[in-house]
């Protein structure tokens, strides 16, 4: 008989440090559902504080990581957009997490598997961003989005059941599509490396166009109703709509960088090789993703579907920087996200403060928040202070992230582009001072009173460091481009 040929692994040339922060994270999940095992009576608060942890050890890991950047039979590319993209995953995911800490108990957090489902959906999308492989990044994006359709169903709201149900549907489609897509490019290349398909794409001349257009309009596809880009994002405002605040918040920022990543590295092969008809199918999005979410939000009289429609906006508008395509346009899309990152979370922070301190209130209509100034001033100034970051005024955060990104578009020669970004930021403006009005200028509707000094103390430190980065961001530009420029100078962006 012929003997197998045996198979030798050197495991150093694994490269085990690049897949050390997601090892943390699966290991903090198993840790969570074995205590549970153990001990079905504990408090959730010792959930949430392990959760903490094991994010903190895995961003220390992150942040030590030291060595090449491959690893892990080459599946893994932790490169300085790596590093960026999971920091502030972990960190956006820590003070979301963070939120847990109310003095009400949610029908979630009272299940141990919830705390677990969280971290397994942040190793998942850590593996997405490190890794230029579409079977890495498909099984990672699965595995994380599997996690959060859970994770939404179990707020256990009829509201809650339907967004899950139809971000379900939706994920499923999107799956298919990237799945799909990724099979047309393996076919005409043979490799599902990003790196490899642009080599070969690129050595063969985009030989066989049609079919490789094909593929890239399933990737687009698929990649879009992630990302919420238009017509792919009906789904977002029943699913914000149906969701806990705080779970809310997590899908406007974590998911989105994710995809964003993926969306660079992917579309890199076009914008370099200065493709005019993917580039020109990406500006339509970009441009329509920017106004039409704008438009609809100025019916809408849910703040909490406002903001929806609101991120799919912020989202064309990081959007423009895959499509720029500069050095520049790659530092702004990190700057603009981490300034929206800090802006969102304390909006929705608020939201969960007004969710948390009265359970039957169960929307969030604009007449909740009627003369709030009245009941609670130091709630509704911080309110209005996010309110106005995300409208995009100086001196508060997102303004200076609009403000280097529609420079990028501009240093680029994209005029109308820019035309488009600034008249977006007026039109948003005026949706974003229509809660103020509410808080302000308007009576009170109902007696009940909303307070931030009665809040639990993580919940207040979270509101308050939200509320200082925004009116302080100024002073973190500057390092905060420094610390970008470099990390991406890294992986040749």
């Amino acid at each position: 008989m012929n003997e197998i040929p045996k198979i030798a692994i050197d495991f150093a040339s694994l490269n085990f440090t690049t897949i050390a922060p997601m090892i943390a994270a699966i290991i903090g999940a198993l840790v969570i559902l074995c205590v549970d095992l153990v001990n079905k009576k504990l408090d959730k608060s010792l959930y949430i504080i392990l959760a903490i942890l094991f994010l903190l050890i895995d961003l220390g890991f992150i942040f030590a990581f030291n060595s090449d950047s491959r690893g892990f039979f080459d599946l893994l590319l932790v490169d300085g957009i790596s590093t960026l993209s999971q920091a502030i995953i972990v960190i956006a995911s820590i003070f979301f997490i963070a939120l847990g800490f109310s003095k009400l108990s949610f029908q979630e957090f009272r299940y141990p598997e919830y705390f677990a489902l969280f971290l397994f959906m942040i190793a998942g999308f850590q593996f997405m961003v490190s890794s230029d492989s579409l079977i890495l990044i498909f099984v990672s994006l699965e595995t994380a989005s599997l996690a959060l359709y859970t994770m939404i169903a179990m707020h256990n709201r009829l509201t809650a059941i339907e967004a899950a149900i139809k971000y379900f549907t939706m994920g499923a489609l999107a799956a298919a599509f990237f799945a799909f897509g990724s099979m047309i490019f393996y076919a005409q290349t043979g490799s599902v490396e990003l790196g490899q398909i642009s080599y070969i794409l690129t050595q063969n001349n985009f030989e066989n166009y049609f079919v490789i257009l094909v593929g890239t309009v399933f990737l687009i596809a698929a990649l879009g109703f992630k990302l919420s880009l238009f017509p792919f994002h009906l789904w977002v405002a029943d699913v914000y709509e149906g969701s806990s605040s705080a779970l809310a918040g997590f899908i406007s920022i974590v998911p989105k960088i994710a995809g964003f990543i993926v969306a660079l590295r992917f579309f890199e092969i076009f914008i370099i090789s200065d493709d005019i008809f993917i580039q020109t199918i990406l500006y339509t999005m970009v441009v329509l993703t920017m106004t039409i979410p704008n438009i609809i939000a100025l019916l809408q009289n849910d703040i909490k579907r406002m903001l929806a429609y609101s991120s799919i906006s912020n989202a064309g508008f990081a959007m423009a920087a895959i499509l720029i395509g500069t050095h520049q346009a790659t530092q702004s899309l990190f700057l603009y996200w981490a300034m929206f990152l800090i802006t969102n979370l304390g909006g929705f922070t608020m939201l969960w403060l007004n969710r948390i301190k009265d359970e039957s209130l169960t929307d969030d209509s604009l007449n909740k928040y009627a003369g709030l100034v009245k009941t609670s001033p130091v709630t509704a100034c911080i309110m209005a202070l996010f309110m106005l970051s995300l409208a995009g005024l100086p001196p508060f955060a997102l303004f200076w992230g609009k403000l280097y990104l529609i420079s990028s578009a501009l240093n680029a020669g994209f005029m109308f582009l820019a035309l488009i970004m600034v008249l977006n930021s007026a039109i948003a403006a005026y949706y974003y001072l229509k809660p103020i009005v509410y808080m302000f200028l308007k009576e009170p509707i109902n007696s009940k009173e909303y307070y931030l000094q009665n809040a639990s103390m993580p919940i207040k430190f979270i509101a308050a460091i939200c509320a200082i980065f925004t009116i302080l961001s100024i002073f973190t530009i500057e390092p905060l481009l420094q610390i970008i420029s470099y990390y991406i100078q890294i992986s040749g962006f």
